[in-house]
C-alpha cells in the first residue's frame, strides 16, 4: 500500500515508519521541518493547521495517518482550536485525494464525568476524520508506556527527581497503560485489517492500576528510594506548575495532560485486541523495555 504519516518528527509517527516498511508497504512522511524528519522515505513538508503541503503529500495515497497533536506553549492554550484546523484541513484533503482509510491514535475517554479539554478535543478530532472517511479507524489510547512518550518520561522525571512523592487525590483513579511496542502493532495492523474500518477502539494494556500505583511501580523498577505522602487534595492548576518546573517539561503539554487524571480512562472493552490479535506486554515488561530504550541515548541520575 502506499502510506502517508503525518507528525512523521513525533515519537509515534517516527517509529511507525519503519515497522510500515517492513510489513512492505511504500511510505511516505509529512512534517513541518524536514531536518527533524529522519525515516529514510520520500518527505513532504507543510503545515496541517493551514493545511499548507496536504493536497501534495496526499495524492495518490491508500491510507493516511493523522498523528498531529497541538499541547504545546506555542498554542497559546488553544491547543484545541489548532488540533481542530489542522484535522479539517486533513479531512478535506484525503477526501479530495480519494484516500481509501485514515488512521488517528486519540485518547480514551472517561465513562463519566467531563472530560478534560485535552482528551474532549482528542474526540472532537477523531468526529472530523470518522465523518469525512467512512472507513477511518480511530484507536484511543491511555497512557503510552515508552521511551519516547512524553508521558511516561513526565512521570519518570518525577519519580526520579523529587525527594519526596506528594500524591494527589487523583492517585486511586484507574487506567490501563499500554506498551508503546503494542501500539504500533496496533497502529500498523490498522491499514490492512478490513474488520477494522469504520471503528472507533480502544486499546489498553491488560492490567488495571492507578495512577498511583503506576508511580510506585516505575520507582520498584527504576531501584530507588522514595517516601510518598498520600494529599487529600489535587490543587491542578498550582501541582501542573510545579510539575513543570520540576521535570523541565513545558507547562502547555503538562496542564492538559494532569488535568486528564481527574478521572478514570478505562478501556470501553476489549474489541480491539480481538479485532487485530495484538499479544498486550503486562506494565511491568513494558516499563522495564522503556528505561532500556532510554538509557541507551540517556542515563538517568537515579540509576
Amino acid at each position: 500500500m502506499e502510506i502517508l504519516v503525518t507528525g512523521a518528527s513525533g515519537f509515534v509517527g517516527s517509529a511507525l515508519i519503519p515497522r510500515l516498511l517492513k510489513d512492505g508497504h511504500t511510505v511516505r512522511a509529512f512534517g513541518r521541518d524536514r531536518a527533524r524528519i529522519t525515516a529514510d522515505v520520500p518527505i513532504f513538508t507543510g503545515d496541517a493547521v493551514t493545511g499548507k503541503g496536504l493536497k501534495k503529500a496526499l495524492a495518490g495515497t491508500e491510507v493516511a495517518y493523522f498523528l498531529i497533536h497541538s499541547m504545546e506553549a506555542a498554542s497559546q492554550g488553544a491547543f484545541a482550536d489548532y488540533e481542530l484546523q489542522a484535522a479539517e484541513h486533513f479531512a478535506a484533503s484525503a477526501s479530495d485525494a480519494g484516500v481509501a482509510r485514515t488512521i488517528y491514535l486519540g485518547g480514551i475517554v472517561p465513562a463519566s464525568g467531563t472530560a478534560s479539554p485535552h482528551l474532549a478535543s482528542r474526540f472532537d478530532v477523531e468526529a472530523v476524520l470518522r465523518e469525512a472517511c467512512p472507513d477511518a479507524v480511530a484507536l484511543r489510547s491511555s497512557i503510552i508506556v515508552a521511551a519516547q512518550s512524553r508521558s511516561f518520561r513526565f512521570l519518570v522525571r518525577l519519580v526520579e527527581r523529587l525527594p519526596l512523592l506528594a500524591l494527589p487525590d487523583w492517585r486511586d483513579n484507574q487506567t490501563q497503560p499500554i506498551d508503546g511496542r503494542d501500539v504500533l502493532d496496533y497502529l500498523a495492523k490498522s491499514a490492512t485489517v478490513a474488520k477494522a474500518g469504520g471503528r472507533s477502539l480502544d486499546i489498553a494494556g491488560p492490567e488495571t492500576i492507578s495512577y498511583g500505583q503506576m508511580i510506585e511501580r516505575i520507582r520498584e523498577l527504576m531501584v530507588i528510594s522514595r517516601p510518598s505522602i498520600e494529599l487529600p487534595f489535587s490543587l491542578t492548576a498550582l501541582a501542573s506548575r510545579v510539575a513543570s518546573a520540576v521535570t523541565g517539561e513545558d507547562h502547555g503539554l503538562i496542564g492538559p495532560l494532569m488535568e486528564g487524571l481527574s478521572s478514570d480512562l478505562l478501556p470501553r472493552n476489549n474489541e480491539a485486541q480481538e479485532i487485530f490479535d495484538v499479544r498486550l506486554h503486562r506494565f511491568d515488561a513494558a516499563v522495564e523495555h522503556a528505561l532500556a530504550q532510554w538509557e541507551t541515548v540517556e542515563a538517568l541520575a537515579a540509576r
